[in-house]
């Protein structure tokens, strides 16, 4: 179905094309979308789709094009990402960052800075880094909860198709039919709908992915892997940095190749555990998924 949601935004822009192989970006094709969880055991996580970190990126910056035909905006919508480390938001539990889980953002510059195809691609546009970075200047691309954007809104669609599995064809057709820029009341670009009834199916699917955020399973799962994660910086297999350089699927190939039998029996763990052996958890102040979108321009709470 991600095949279809890239559709109803057209071709990809030519301009857009020549960035898509840079690779800082060509590394997410391999750093999965759900937190390394693609490789856990399927009795607890069963994705309909693989969903690359690459593959919200683009549709984040496609998304974006398509509301504003600006194209600094849907440069900062492709690289919003960028420093995304391999398990994702199982670094930002590592680093016990439960409740903004935006720990990890700290490279994003350096890694611009050090893709010389990227900068070169900038240059052959007649752009500045400054242009696209931050990209937070953008706040039709990224703002603070409970606003939306479109990288909010892209994260709602992807994991209703790939994991809750809550949105149909008919649902993406209509919530990107209804989908309008506004002026916020900090004066700022935030997208909104144009349908209350979309607004609503939205905010339906956004709790249903909270529900699942905050649930025993995940939160377990999650811990579980930046357990794994930290075990092995310890024993030096890998550093936090790689994290940020590496793909996922070289981490788990140097995971498994480990001697350490504690690492391997959370691996075994994290491999084959059934949801009737995870103890329920005591949970942390984990981030809450809450949007209140506008709607014709006003901002709803239900």
């Amino acid at each position: 179905m991600y095949s279809f949601y890239l559709e109803q935004f057209g071709k990809i822009p030519t301009f857009l094309k020549k960035y898509l192989k840079a690779p800082s970006l060509v590394r997410l094709q391999k750093v999965g979308y759900f937190c390394g969880m693609d490789y856990a055991s399927s009795k607890v996580y069963s994705f309909s789709e693989k969903i690359s970190r690459f593959d919200h990126s683009l549709s984040v910056s496609l998304f974006t094009y398509f509301l504003t035909h600006d194209k600094k905006a849907a440069l900062a919508g492709l690289i919003h990402d960028l420093a995304t480390p391999c398990f994702s938001h199982v670094i930002d539990y590592m680093n016990e960052d439960f409740e903004t889980q935006e720990s990890t953002e700290e490279f994003t510059e350096e890694i611009l800075r050090g893709d010389s195809y990227f900068l070169e691609c900038l240059e052959k546009d007649h752009l500045q880094l400054s242009d696209i970075f931050p990209f937070k200047q953008f706040s039709v691309v990224d703002n603070e909860r409970p606003k939306l954007c479109v990288d909010r809104l892209d994260g709602i669609i992807l994991t209703g198709i790939s994991w809750t599995k809550e949105i149909t064809k008919e649902d993406i057709s209509w919530i990107l039919s209804h989908t309008v820029l506004y002026q916020n009341e900090e004066k700022e670009v935030e997208i909104g709908f144009s349908s209350y009834e979309v607004s609503k199916r939205v905010m339906e699917l956004s709790h249903t992915i909270d529900l699942y955020c905050h649930s025993d399973l995940d939160h377990y799962m999650m811990l579980l892997l930046a357990k794994i994660t930290k075990r092995a910086i310890t024993l030096g297999i890998l550093s936090y940095k790689d994290l940020y350089l590496l793909d996922e699927e070289t981490v788990f190939s140097l995971l498994s190749a480990s001697k350490d039998s504690l690492l391997q029996e959370y691996l075994y763990t994290f491999y084959h555990i059934v949801p009737e052996e995870i103890p329920k958890q005591n949970l942390p102040n984990v981030k809450r998924r809450i949007i209140y979108p506008l709607v014709c321009g006003k901002r709803v709470s239900s």
